[in-house]
């Protein structure tokens, strides 16, 4: 049965901290909600890991959230919902918003008609990002570019700096020679690159993630549910991990700007 009360969490997850950037944007856009987090650092990253895995993790994790009474879940991680959304909408009760790289906006924004996917090597090979571009992108040069280790910076905490300019540039220069005037951030860990990212870009390309439109998309499902929390008081935001609190914890606090106190749940 699907908990409608208004009062009920909002639940997030991702493999680990990445999704930390779609969690600042439904917080903006829905600051009254009541949101649990949930980063399952202890097997980040998802991108390199099977679509088994990656499943099982995220039903486990589903679970958790529901248990805790969430009434939506978003999965804040580009790769487990490529692999894993279908699954866990025939599994739970709840409705899930998962994420997909913005290639639909990124083809009505080219002026060269030639657009750059950044993403995890999972995210890159899985069927949901080759529909997206055969449905949408079928008069424009699409480069996917899989970018092994860039989500690992972000949970390390560097998000600045020569190591961060030495890996982008062998990943984006070739799409950037090639033409391509729009980059699509295709894993939640990316836009707390973004400055860097635009540094080394300049004026060559724009830049485009997902985090506004799962907000929106959260928006107008509990809107639709009538579960909508509208009180003058912001939300609370509960943090679970199944990593090392303490670590997470001093890292999601320089992300979000905020002390961040996160609980080790095993899922």
């Amino acid at each position: 049965m699907i908990p409608m009360e208004h009062l009920a969490p909002v639940g997030v997850f991702d493999s680990g901290l990445g999704g930390l950037s779609v969690l600042g944007e439904i917080r903006r856009r829905l600051p009254a909600e009541d949101v649990i987090y949930y980063a399952d650092s202890a097997f980040c990253p998802y991108g390199s890991r099977s679509a088994p895995e990656i499943r099982a993790r995220s039903e486990a994790i589903a679970g958790t959230l529901i248990a805790e009474g969430a009434k939506l879940v978003v999965v804040a991680c580009n790769t487990a919902s490529s692999v894993a959304i279908t699954h866990l909408r025939e599994r739970f009760d709840v409705p899930f918003v998962g994420l997909e790289p913005a290639v639909k906006p990124a083809v009505r924004m080219t002026q060269t008609g030639k657009i750059a996917v950044l993403a995890t090597p999972r995210t890159v090979s899985g069927e949901r990002l080759r529909w997206l571009i055969d449905e949408h992108a079928r008069d424009v040069e699409v480069y996917t570019v899989p970018a092994p280790g860039l989500a690992e910076l972000v949970e390390h905490g560097t998000l600045a700096g020569d190591e961060v300019q030495g890996m982008l540039r062998p990943l984006l220069e070739p799409s950037l020679n090639r033409g391509a005037d729009v980059i699509v951030l295709g894993c939640t860990h990316y836009p707390f690159l973004r400055g860097e990212i635009e540094r080394f870009i300049g004026d060559r390309a724009t830049v485009i993630d997902s985090g506004e439109a799962i907000a929106r998309r959260t928006h107008y499902l509990l809107t639709k549910m009538g579960a909508l929390r509208a009180d003058a008081e912001p939300g609370h935001l509960q943090f679970m991990t199944s990593g090392i609190p303490e670590v997470v914890g001093d890292i999601a606090t320089n992300l979000l700007g905020e002390s961040i106190q996160p609980i080790a749940v095993p899922a």
